[in-house]
């Protein structure tokens, strides 16, 4: 079967499928919903983008019984940045479900707002291992009634070692529930995990979750000396719209960035270190146009979902293949054509000859060209950040603040991007030629009538 409405779903959800634009089911989808759907325990070798978020969310919303007030599906991810996107995407298929209570359990965030929502069960709870173990210590979360636990992105949990917190939460929840268990590789641990979690699962395995043919591939040698030259040049040529590049260090995340802005583009780093707030606003710019150049580490861009990415480039050779597959699997999605190319100096052939042989063939190589240093070119975004200082808990929404930018503010609704509603904050994308007449007037004008401190990103 290749199609959702053969699949025995309730009609809220079939309907939410349709709304949604779901035609075919992606092979993920295609080989996991129907033992999901039988109850079945899964696990499922699933790329970033393969579809999976929809297969085991449509799963466990078909098993909610809404009447029941209490937890009954739980969703681990390895960082908070994925869990909030599962949370968008489960909601969204839970639309024509009323009374549906989901929340966003994640560390980083301040425990009390957390305490007070859960003073009433959720049906669903999507979160980080470390805090939502906090929360079943503490006794603010009940496991008891728990049908189905979820583990996305099980091999990133346990390469941040959340390995002992996710075995804890399996023995402070219900004995007998549903374990799904997706993964992008399948090392010893995670077959571990498998058989101490899981009882007889069906094992999927879906090679590709992107097709190859969309992506091209390329090498250029070089030395460390001239990689922020050759960068420059390839970004130069190229213009993408957005372009992520990776660094295998903290560190030379920052330095490349700053490289790069200096260089005239619009560029930042994400990372570990990075505090939660400084980590969403990286986020929200790369996301929103108003900074075309992520440059960030493995683990810090686990789980973004950024469309329309027609630029991935190593600027550090991946240290294993299957890392490498997924920084080229962000580009080439959804039938578009991307854009890898690979740095690769001296002492990191190796690497490179590695990453070969699992492609079975050579990547096509090119000579280093470094870029004319003679003049700074600049190749800022198209968009720029405006801050709101208000946001949900002051009943702020996007529409609030796209009425008062199109009515007092006088500016034209195509020049406006991408509205972005935090708890105590919120994000505005206009056009940058625009910004500071956008700017000005919020700050003189009201919104929803307050006058909210405005401030842009710079």
């Amino acid at each position: 079967m290749n199609d959702f409405q053969q699949m025995p779903l309730s009609p809220a959800l079939l309907a939410a499928v349709e709304n949604l634009g779901y035609t075919s089911m992606t092979p993920i989808q295609r080989e996991s919903l129907p033992p999901i759907l039988e109850g079945r325990d899964v696990i499922a070798q699933a790329r970033t983008g393969s579809g999976k978020t929809a297969a085991f969310g449509l799963g466990l919303l078909q098993r909610i019984d809404i009447q029941q007030i209490r937890l009954q599906a739980l969703v681990l991810c390895p960082t908070r940045e994925l869990a909030d996107q599962v949370s968008k995407s489960i909601r969204r298929l839970a639309t024509n479900m009323p009374n549906v209570k989901l929340l966003t359990l994640c560390g980083g965030m301040p425990l009390g707002p957390q305490l007070a929502s859960l003073e009433h069960d959720p049906h669903i709870v999507v979160g980080t291992p470390g805090r939502v173990q906090e929360h079943l210590k503490r006794g603010s979360l009940h496991g008891g009634g728990i049908r189905v636990l979820v583990l996305d992105e099980a091999d990133r949990m346990l390469d941040m070692g959340f390995e002992e917190a996710i075995d804890d939460i399996v023995k402070r929840i219900a004995k007998h529930h549903q374990t799904l268990l997706f993964s992008a590789t399948y090392p010893d641990a995670i077959r571990a995990v498998s058989g101490r979690v899981q009882h007889d699962p069906v094992t999927i395995t879906v090679e590709q979750s992107h097709d190859e043919t969309t992506i091209e591939q390329r090498a250029v040698e070089v030395e460390p000396a001239i990689k922020a030259d050759v960068l420059t040049r390839i970004l130069t040529q190229e213009k993408p719209e957005a372009a992520l590049v990776f660094c295998n260090m903290r560190k030379d995340t920052e330095t490349v960035a700053a490289d790069l802005d200096r260089r005239g583009f619009s560029a930042l780093a994400l990372h570990g270190d990075l505090e939660q707030r400084d980590r969403d606003e990286v986020l929200v710019r790369f996301a929103n146009r108003s900074c075309s150049v992520l440059v960030a580490t493995d683990v810090a861009a686990r789980g973004l979902d950024i469309a329309n990415l027609p630029l991935v480039v190593s600027y550090d050779v991946a240290h294993d293949p299957d890392t490498h597959t997924h920084r080229i699997g962000r580009t080439g999605r959804a039938g578009a054509t991307g854009l890898a190319i690979v740095l690769a100096g001296s002492r990191e052939l190796g690497k490179l000859r590695q990453i070969e042989d699992r492609l079975g063939g050579p990547l096509v190589r090119y000579p280093a060209k470094p870029a004319n240093e003679a003049r700074k070119v600049l190749n800022l975004a198209p968009m720029k950040t405006l801050v709101v200082d208000g946001g949900r808990k002051d009943k702020m929404r996007p529409g609030d603040i796209l009425g008062a930018l199109t009515g007092d503010a006088g500016l034209d609704a195509k020049d406006i991007g991408k509205i972005d509603v935090f708890a105590t904050r919120a994000y505005v994308a206009i056009r940058r030629d625009l910004a500071n007449k956008a700017l000005e007037r919020l700050r003189v004008g009201k919104i929803k009538g307050r006058n909210f401190r405005v401030r842009a990103l710079s």
